[in-house]
């Protein structure tokens, strides 16, 4: 079935002819569905703490959880208690239900799990988002991301942040089932960012080019670790259970390895079989597929992390822009007291009074380091206001 849709979504095969009044039908059923939300035949709620939606508008992987990741990683090191809220696809655990470290993949989800053990963050996940950002709430977080939350209209936002597969783009540019499309294109005209993964640039001012960087590989018994290079040459199964598999396969080849591929449908609840071939060769995962195959590993089973790149201005762009349409600055703490921060607009700083310390806004971006700080003087003026 994925293969099928695939050629007509991406490879230029003409849709089938029934399935262009399905798509026209649900065009109509978006349409009115935002409608709904907007004029509250729908009930939607915000949480007290700002909430930063990423997703897509096409069907499969785009690259949302690594951005999450990265994004999450970003905002804690500037002393920020962030929180995440996912759907728990494919999870048996019923909702809410609010992680910890012993929680596995099979009852939260891979996504869910794959996060919190990256960045150690409160991740609560239910097909409610709105309902596990109260969970979240009560856990002390100051801010909430959703993961895939674009079209979880329930759940109020602060700000929007779509990502586009830079290799696939749109396809053909038709909405379900005729084409990939969960809402029309147009629907990027409302968001404030938009992140694209590889591939070539898009022709908007909005778009920040993001990079998926492979990491060395890691064992998925024991903690042994090896540069993806160590491997050119060799041949390898390369198994992938994500949205979009073939970039999976595509880095490994681009390493210089000869990848037998296995490609499963996105989310697939491996079991031990499936991850032998009969010989020796190693076996290269994502770390996606990974987090569900701890309990059956053998000694050739690696996975391959990968961390989100930017350049840095693009950095600065995207950050800048997160901490200013969620009024991040007004909720930061002092990283050596944890008491609260005066925020200065007119000099671009904040100010500790406890500590008299001055941190730095760059950009819009804080700067929560204490050896950036400027120490000031006992009857500096910004200790008065």
């Amino acid at each position: 079935m994925e293969r099928w849709l695939q050629s007509f979504w991406y490879q230029g095969a003409v849709p089938p002819w029934w399935t262009r009044p399905l798509s026209a039908l649900f065009a109509l059923i978006v349409r009115l569905r935002r409608a709904a939300y907007a004029r509250g035949w729908l009930r939607s709620g915000r949480p007290a703490c700002p909430v930063i939606v990423i997703g897509n508008i096409t069907v499969g992987g785009t690259g949302k959880t690594p951005l999450t990741i990265w994004l999450v990683n970003e905002l804690q090191s500037c002393g920020l208690r962030v929180g995440v809220v996912l759907r728990g696809y494919r999870g048996t655990a019923p909702g809410p239900l609010l992680l910890d470290d012993d929680t596995d993949a099979a009852s939260a989800g891979d996504e869910a799990v794959l996060i919190r053990r990256r960045t150690g963050c409160q991740v609560a996940v239910d097909s409610n988002r709105l309902r596990a950002a109260r969970l979240l709430e009560q856990a002390d977080v100051q801010l909430i991301i959703a993961d895939d939350g674009l079209q979880h209209l329930a759940l109020q936002r602060d700000l929007e942040i779509a990502v586009i597969d830079g290799a696939r783009g749109f396809g053909n540019g038709r909405l379900l089932p005729a084409g990939p499309l969960r809402e029309p294109v147009s629907r990027l005209d409302s968001l404030a960012l938009l992140v694209q993964n590889g591939g070539e640039f898009l022709r908007d001012p909005r778009a920040l080019r993001m990079q998926l960087a492979a990491q060395p590989l890691r064992a998925l018994a024991g903690a042994a670790a090896m540069p993806l290079e160590q491997l050119h040459g060799h041949a390898v199964h390369a198994v992938a259970a994500i949205g979009h598999p073939q970039r999976f396969f595509a880095t490994l080849r681009a390493a210089g390895l000869s990848v037998r591929e296995h490609g499963f449908p996105d989310h697939h609840r491996f079991n031990a079989a499936e991850l032998q071939f009969g010989d020796a060769l190693p076996v290269l995962m994502t770390e996606k597929d990974a987090v569900k195959c701890c309990a059956f590993t053998l000694p050739q089973h690696w996975y391959l992390p990968v961390t989100v790149q930017f350049a840095a201005h693009e950095r600065q762009t995207l950050l800048g822009r997160v901490f200013m349409d969620a009024r991040l600055l007004d909720i930061l703490a002092c990283p050596v007291c944890k008491g609260p921060l005066q925020h200065e607009r007119a000099q671009s700083l904040l100010v500790c009074r406890a500590d008299r310390l001055a941190f730095p806004i760059r950009d819009g971006v804080p700067v929560m380091l204490e050896e950036e700080a400027r120490q000031l003087s006992s009857d500096d003026p910004l200790l008065d206001r």
